[in-house]
């Protein structure tokens, strides 16, 4: 049972499966573990292959190298006749389609589909996307197996998406509702936000330099240049660090002049 660990850790939720529908090519197999390895998908199943699985020593080997280290989830690859026999044991089946197909079933794009696959899957329900071959995408009858449709946002006049470009798009949007959306880092700042009293200390020396450069002119317009300066600085949160380095900037500058009398 292929699990991932969601927005509770302690509630493990059934992944959907990923169902390529006679797949053409060994490396267009191999990338779509690749993305399915991206974003916690395990469940491979493929549907009477073009060129069988697993395929002659050459094609195997694109298959591998296209997954980049998600071989696991091709040496876990499960092989079918026909779509009927994949998604035997699911609960819910969607069919990604770039077109219309005049079938009354639910359409829905793949943060919506994701959302419900979520919901199902902590429900203990099995759930499987089934993708279409390469050039041809998925035909009617096999759309006709499917609960529901899932397409998407795409430029109308180029809808077509690459195979493994569309699990990757179904499978980000899945890890993505399955996690709450974290990022798996967040920046790290070495120093905290620099204190009012620092700020205001660079704006006096930085100020006072620049009156020993000639920039400011005499009267009421150096207040002004003076304010639109501070108000630079005041439109990014400095921190600590950042002062000091401005500071060292600034010296070096000044020192720069000096010397060149």
């Amino acid at each position: 049972m292929p699990e991932i660990v969601a927005q509770q850790p302690d509630a493990p939720v059934i992944a959907p499966a990923v169902i390529l529908v006679r797949p053409q090519m060994a490396e267009n197999i191999g990338m779509c573990a690749r993305a399915m390895g991206n974003f916690g998908l395990s469940d491979l199943r493929l549907v009477a292959p073009r060129d069988g699985w697993p395929q002659k020593t050459r094609m195997k080997k694109g298959a591998w190298q296209a997954a980049s280290g998600a071989t696991h989830i091709l040496d876990g690859a499960q092989l079918f006749e026909t779509v009927a026999a994949a998604i035997g044991d699911l609960n819910r089946v969607y069919a990604t389609t770039a077109r219309e197909r005049g079938q009354a079933k639910p359409v829905l794009g793949a943060d919506g589909a994701a959302a419900e696959m979520l919901v199902r899957g902590h429900a203990g329900e099995r759930t499987g996307i089934l993708f279409g071959p390469e050039r041809t995408g998925l035909d009617n009858d096999d759309v006709s197996l499917a609960d529901t449709i899932i397409t998407f946002p795409v430029a109308p006049r180029f809808a077509s998406v690459n195979l493994a470009q569309a699990v990757l798009l179904t499978g980000y949007e899945w890890y993505k509702a399955a996690t709450g959306a974290a990022l798996p880092f967040a920046a790290h700042l070495e120093t905290p936000p620099a204190r009012r009293e620092a700020v205001t200390s660079f704006f006096d020396f930085l100020e006072q330099e620049l009156d020993g450069a000639g920039y400011f002119p005499e009267g009421e317009k150096r207040h002004v240049m003076a304010r639109n300066l501070r108000n630079i600085f005041h439109r990014v949160e400095l921190h600590e660090q950042d002062v000091r380095t401005l500071r060292r900037v600034v010296r070096s500058l000044a020192d720069a002049r000096q010397r060149r009398g």
